[in-house]
């Protein structure tokens, strides 16, 4: 529900311009980037419990916070604006995407400690089981993903933002009690999930690569020791400075060490390939769902729109369990790919439709040249007498410097471009069959071909992976944000996938050999998906 609405509020707070929302996920995916391995890591050396707790209080108590901060900001955005020359609301909206930073970083811990290591302790070594309770998760994610947006956009399309505002923030307040009950019921019931390796000989397994370093330093310890009365003197002193040395190397050294070991890892190719579906901007993010709010749609038609994506996401986590059983993991992963990049060549050809806004006359960067090299002021509010139209959630929300106030609220539904919306987002869609089941394919990947005391880092590793392509589309954005360039963006967003499928090819192709190309349904395929994990990818 957040991540929907939370595009939807800086498009309505800033105008037709997508820089601020690509602010935003530029912010989002940098701290992830940087604190993926970190987070894994503390995932790894402390108890399941405590992590899944304090990472879910922590990331709704933001969302509530936020939630509020944005109800006054949308109540009082004149008066802030005459505060301290705008400075005050421009601190009002560093604040709320700082907020919001918190809360996606405390959803990345929640989602690795329970999609990637509570559902393999409680599948067991049953990898059909595994399988299944990946799709049944997923389903249910999607499910929500229908709903809330749903609701979302029609509480803001016929009510106002405040009022969407308030529904998020109490939502989650519900919501936090009844799934922090859920997590202690599963705990409880699940023994296994209480016996998690601890200790030092597991972090060995991780940070072998530091040992050339590390011996470096005993020798000189090893010296001192030799001494009787030196040791007296200058032991306490030197185990001081070691470990204040130690604790301040030590984030840096988890980050080295976490995306090493994420190199080493068989389904590395597998994981890089998935991340490479990130650098794109064909997906419901605050993005994509900015362009489609900036050319006519209200957040009713695009809650429909994210709607119907949550389905076929749906119709995607049916199609693995299908293609698991029948053609076993890896071909799963190597078929889905090759039906969403068919997909996609829908959004290609969308492009250069009728009524596309690719115009390749105007220069990608005029928008951000023009405010930034020539002083243009950013779009922060409408003039006074404008001010009862400003939080509209609909097609009259223009502030565009080149297109007056009176021809936008002249703005009908005849002039959506509807051939060329309509072939995007049927593209983007359809798409998510192949997404999602290539999506699951690659986690189910990582689980069963990483050991337990590295599976926090591993996964927060690939995270940051997906976060890092996430950035790059976010810069390639906040450098060309005028929907004139939009068209090249699906055009560079469907070459990175590309890229990333052919990845997997290779993964696939090493894992396989001659037999990638195998017939499916062979009963023996399926016997091998049922063994106990190992690692090395199953067939």
């Amino acid at each position: 529900m957040w991540h929907f609405a939370v595009s939807v509020f800086l498009v309505e707070l800033y105008g037709n311009s997508l820089l601020l929302t690509a602010v935003y996920g530029l912010v989002v995916a940098g701290s992830v980037l940087l604190l993926g391995a970190i987070i894994g890591d503390w995932v790894d050396k402390n108890p399941r419990l405590k992590v899944a707790q304090t990472s879910l209080v922590v990331q709704n108590a933001s969302v509530i916070l936020c939630g509020i901060i944005l109800m006054i900001v949308f109540l009082f955005k004149t008066q802030l604006l005459t505060l301290y020359s705008g400075w005050l609301l421009t601190m009002c909206y560093i604040l709320v995407i700082t907020i919001a930073n918190i809360a996606n970083l405390a959803s990345t811990a929640t989602t690795i400690t329970i999609q990637r290591d509570w559902i393999v302790v409680v599948a067991g070594e049953d990898r059909s089981k595994l399988a299944d309770m990946n799709a049944t998760v997923r389903r249910i994610d999607q499910l929500t993903n229908i709903l809330a947006p749903m609701a979302v956009g029609q509480i803001m399309t016929f009510g106002s933002p405040v009022i969407g505002c308030g529904f998020i923030s109490g939502w989650n307040l519900l919501s936090m009690c009844l799934e922090y009950l859920l997590l202690w019921k599963v705990y409880q019931k699940t023994p296994a999930l209480a016996l998690k390796a601890t200790s030092k000989i597991e972090e060995s397994e991780l940070k072998q690569l530091n040992v050339q370093k590390d011996s470096e330093l005993k020798p000189t310890e090893g010296v001192q020791l030799i001494g009787e009365k030196d040791v007296t003197v200058f032991e306490p002193q030197l185990e001081k400075e070691i470990s204040c040395s130690a604790r301040i190397a030590e984030p840096f050294i988890t980050f080295r060490d976490g995306w090493v070991a994420y190199y080493n890892q068989p389904v590395f190719l597998a994981g890089l390939g998935l991340a490479f579906l990130y650098m794109t901007v064909l997906g419901f993010d605050c993005i994509t769902t900015g362009y489609a709010y900036t050319q006519g749609l209200s957040g009713s038609v695009l809650s429909l729109l994210m709607g119907a994506s949550a389905i076929t996401g749906i119709m995607g986590t049916v199609a693995f369990t299908w293609l698991r059983r029948k053609c076993g993991l890896v071909r799963t992963g190597f078929i889905s790919g090759i039906a969403q990049f068919a997909c996609l060549v829908l959004c290609v050809i969308s492009v250069f439709m009728p009524g596309s806004p690719l115009d390749l006359t105007v220069s990608p960067f005029a928008d951000i040249r023009t405010r930034l090299l020539e002083g243009q002021p950013l779009p922060t509010a409408l003039p006074a007498d404008m001010s009862e139209i400003s939080f509209t959630t609909g097609m009259h929300n223009w502030l565009n410097r080149s297109s007056s106030v009176n021809s936008d609220l002249e703005m009908s539904s005849d002039s959506v471009p509807l051939i060329s919306v309509s072939l995007l987002f049927a593209g983007v869609i359809a798409a998510r069959v192949g997404l999602w089941s290539f999506d699951l394919t690659v986690t189910q990947l990582l689980q069963e071909n990483v050991i337990e005391s590295e599976r926090g880092i591993i996964n927060g590793v690939q995270n940051s992976m997906n976060y890092l392509l996430d950035l790059l589309h976010f810069i390639m954005v906040i450098l060309a944000p005028n929907p004139e360039a939009f068209g090249l963006l699906v055009l560079i967003s469907v070459s990175f996938v590309a890229m990333g499928h052919i990845m997997y090819f290779r993964f696939a192709q090493k894992t396989l050999g001659n037999q990638l190309f195998a017939c499916c349904g062979l009963k023996s395929k399926a016997v091998s998906n049922d063994s106990p994990p190992s690692n090395t990818s199953t067939v």
